[in-house]
């Protein structure tokens, strides 16, 4: 059976959101998105999800880059 999807990174930003899936996408990394923004009165977060075998060199590039 295959393993979920984990979150490797949150914000409240969709330009962050969209800067960090793109990174990791440039490193080989398949990102989903998922906006749990509430669309009237716009609060909440954006979430990035990737593969469980692909978690810690999500998170590293993520912190080398500081994003």
């Amino acid at each position: 059976m295959k393993e979920k999807l984990q979150v490797v990174y949150t914000t409240q930003y969709e330009f962050k959101a969209e800067l960090t899936k793109a990174v990791l996408e440039d490193n080989d990394i398949k990102c989903f998105s998922l906006s749990k923004k509430d669309s009237a009165y716009l609060f909440g977060e954006i979430e990035l999800y990737v593969e469980p075998d692909d978690v810690l060199r999500a998170r590293k590039i993520i912190e080398r880059e500081q994003l």
